[in-house]
């Protein structure tokens, strides 16, 4: 601090000299500097950005001091542990971290069945994750571990790949350990690569694809499989492995077939257990203020029936199934069988995927809470180097557990040190203390589990309130429970997203359309429909879409934009078409009538009359001509040319008009489309628009854009969508702007039909 504080003059000194040097070389810049338009901006643009290999020169050749803060922002506890508050976080992060601890134990042995996997595995994982997430995450207050739905979804996996053996009605649990704990690890390795790296390549938005309708969905029908998955334990059956689409009913199925050879002794166990669980549970929420922590009911139910189970022989006597062997020590590394790999890719993915929206869920609720930020890339590289990692040394993947982090936070938990302090009591626990738990009954293990997803259980409660907000959001939340819980974990949550995509591009499909009217005194112009002061301007039609317009809906704009005006315009172009064909077949027989008649009176007279007749003939074909093609000739000159070309211009007959072909007029001239809410325009649009302005202007209807963004504006040059016909002088920035030039230049009566191309 000493130091710090003798340079610090010296540093403000030369802080204010750079500062004052650089507003001078500013100042001499602006002032010899000549304007730029926007053409000499677009070219600087195109050499504001340095070429990639010169970018990668200066990462390599990158100081010292850029090296070492690359490597604080990869491992933040460098950051955060030197200015840990010792007197003011130590004892709540001490206290904390007991308490999670023993929440840890139960349900790290617990949801090592929920895998498929010996208790002693979820040990291991609710260490080696834990520890390694201390270093490298960002939220002070996520408990990092077993979790339920991971565990459910990788013994989903682990049973799919390395089924039960039986022999003679007993299961091998030898031989189905050995292959079910290379799968586990395997998968965590895999989980942990992908989540390195979608982080390194800041791919953290990825869980914006999935809604919170569809996570409470997702997990709701996780809590299901986990509660059925459950019932072998709770009964005592041996049920056949059951894995894919339908696996859910198949084992309800069986469970109901085998009820009668449900074993007493396991029956009453399970059934005790979870009444004293449920009991705690309901004293520590009633004595919430009073306890300075809460009673921790799971470690003394687990120490209560472990105790009674030795002391009255269940296993022997009520053949009641427990853990039996806990190895004492760590295990060594072992390297992930990469012919796995394969087979593995589809789940491991929606497992890291699934994993970390839980987390970092979790993660901005107290970040918001307590005032900090989580960063969600440096999140995933967390929880993949704790799956990696953990994954070597035969863990299965973790993520964070609700109700972990909620006691972590509720006992005073400032920091991960917390963390750490638990991970350093589970590893006091596999050196030395895990051999005592070889008598637990497994009975209680499960109503550890099944009393733990009360809480996400309660999320069937969502139904009735999306019921009454968005019914959208319900279906979402409605078809992800029956997927995952049909179809299982993994596909279940793939249907989930394709149809929330699906849902998201429907509603696009289907946006508000409205015709806007002005607010009296002012430039503000609202939906008439909605607002009883709002009028529409006469002679001016303004259209907008709550939604942008893309290949998806741009038929529906056009033909809401043809509703909405009142005008049925495809009508009267097919009507005029057909006026004008008529007009121009009868005209082409009275010529032909009248050159018969010249004829006939040629072959009465001289030769020279014939000569004459024949040229007056040639000179009224000509003009026959000369008007067909007067017809056809565009009118799509500059807006504010337009009157005085039109003077200039060789005029087609009146019976173009739609009022001299008898037609009914519309009663605007102008049309005005309100863009401000496209983001984005493709080549359909593009395509529709263009087509607007044809079908518009043939009804003598002037079409004019408005509010449109600087991007999308951009997206129209690149796509070509202005030239003669459609300048960007129909474009304004506001729509007031847009009525004001309308109401100031009404489109005259044209004099020939307009010859805009219709794509």
């Amino acid at each position: 601090m000493g130091l710090a504080d003798a340079s610090g003059p010296r540093d403000t000194q030369a802080l204010l000299s750079a500062t004052q040097a650089m507003e001078l070389r500013m100042r001499d810049y602006h002032m010899e500097r000549p304007l730029l338009n926007q053409e000499h901006l677009e070219e600087l643009g195109r050499w504001g950005s340095a070429p990639r290999t010169h970018q990668w020169r200066t990462w390599l050749q990158c100081s010292r001091a850029q090296a070492y803060a690359l490597l604080l922002q990869h491992l933040p506890v460098l950051v955060w542990l030197p200015r840990y508050p010792v007197r003011d976080w130590l004892l709540g992060d001490l206290l904390s971290g007991l308490s999670v601890a023993i929440m840890q134990l139960p349900q790290g042995l617990a949801y090592a069945l929920l895998a498929g996997l010996p208790p002693v595995f979820g040990l291991y994982s609710s260490f080696y994750p834990v520890f390694i997430y201390f270093l490298f995450g960002t939220s002070r207050h996520i408990s990092v571990g077993t979790f339920a739905v991971m565990s459910v979804m990788v013994g989903s996996v682990t049973e799919s790949l390395a089924p039960q053996a039986l022999n003679d009605s007993m299961i091998n649990e030898t031989a189905r350990d050995a292959a079910r704990v290379p799968v586990a690890s395997t998968l965590s390795v895999l989980v942990g690569l992908f989540q390195v790296g979608l982080g390194l390549i800041h791919f953290g938005f990825v869980v914006t694809y999935l809604s919170e309708p569809l996570v409470r969905g997702y997990t709701t029908a996780a809590a299901v499989q986990v509660f059925v998955s459950q019932l072998k334990y709770v009964f005592g059956l041996h049920l056949s492995s059951h894995s894919g689409p339908l696996s859910l009913i198949y084992t309800v199925l069986e469970v109901c077939w085998k009820l009668p050879q449900s074993k007493v002794g396991t029956v009453v166990t399970a059934a005790v257990a979870g009444v004293v669980l449920v009991v705690v549970k309901l004293l520590n929420d009633k004595l919430q203020q009073q306890l300075p922590m809460p009673i921790p009911g799971e470690l003394l139910t687990l120490i209560g029936a472990t105790g009674i189970s030795y002391g009255m022989g269940l296993k022997h006597r009520f053949e009641v199934d427990v853990v039996g062997n806990i190895p004492a020590g760590l295990v060594p590394p072992v390297a992930p069988n990469t012919k796995l790999f394969s087979k593995l890719v589809g789940s491991a993915f929606t497992i890291a995927v699934v994993g970390f929206a839980i987390a970092i869920s979790l993660g901005k609720i107290f970040a918001l809470r307590h005032g900090y930020r989580v960063d969600s890339n440096q999140e995933l590289v967390a929880l993949g180097l704790s799956n990696l990692i953990g994954g070597i040394f035969q863990c299965f993947p973790v993520s964070c557990s609700m109700s972990r982090s909620l006691v972590q936070e509720s006992t005073g938990g400032n920091s991960q040190v917390a963390g750490a302090i638990s991970s350093l009591f589970i590893l006091l626990i596999i050196v030395k203390l895990g051999e005592l738990f070889h008598d637990l009954p497994k009975a209680v293990l499960a109503a550890i589990i099944i009393v733990n997803l009360k809480g996400m259980l309660r999320q069937l409660s969502d139904m009735r309130s999306l019921w009454k907000a968005n019914r959208a959001d319900l279906l979402i939340w409605l078809v992800t429970f029956t997927a995952t819980i049909l179809l299982n974990l993994d596909l279940g949550l793939v249907v989930a997203v394709i149809f929330s995509l699906l849902l998201v591009v429907v509603r696009t499909q289907m946006p508000h359309y409205s015709v806007l009217g002005q607010v009296p005194d002012t430039d503000i112009y609202r939906d008439v429909a909605e607002y009883s002061e709002a009028k529409e301007v006469p002679g001016v039609k303004v259209f907008r879409s709550s939604a942008t317009v893309y290949f998806a809906n741009a038929e529906f704009y056009s033909d809401a934009l043809k509703q909405r005006c009142g005008v049925d315009v495809d009508f009267l172009i097919s009507q005029k078409k057909k006026l004008l064909k008529k007009q121009e077949q009868l005209k082409l027989k009275q010529l032909q009538k009248e050159e018969k008649l010249q004829k006939q009176a040629a072959s009465s007279k001289g030769a020279s009359v014939s000569i004459n007749v024949n040229t007056s003939l040639e000179d009224m074909r000509s003009n026959n001509v000369e008007d067909c093609k007067m017809m056809q000739v565009s009118s799509g000159d500059k807006m504010e040319d337009a009157t005085a070309n039109g003077q200039e211009d060789s005029k087609a007959p009146d019976g173009s008009t739609l009022k001299a072909l008898g037609l009914p007029q519309p009663d605007f001239h102008s049309l005005i489309l309100d863009l401000g809410a496209l983001s984005f325009v493709d080549t359909v649009c593009l395509k529709s628009l263009k087509n607007i302005f044809h079908d518009f202007r043939e009804i003598e209807v002037e079409v004019y854009m408005a509010a449109c963004h600087s991007p999308v504006v951009s997206q129209l040059e690149a796509g070509h969508f202005f030239d003669a016909s459609i300048t960007k002088k129909h474009l304004f920035a506001s729509v007031h702007d847009a009525v004001t030039f309308a109401l100031q230049h009404p489109r005259p009566v044209p004099d020939s039909p307009v010859s805009v191309t219709r794509l």
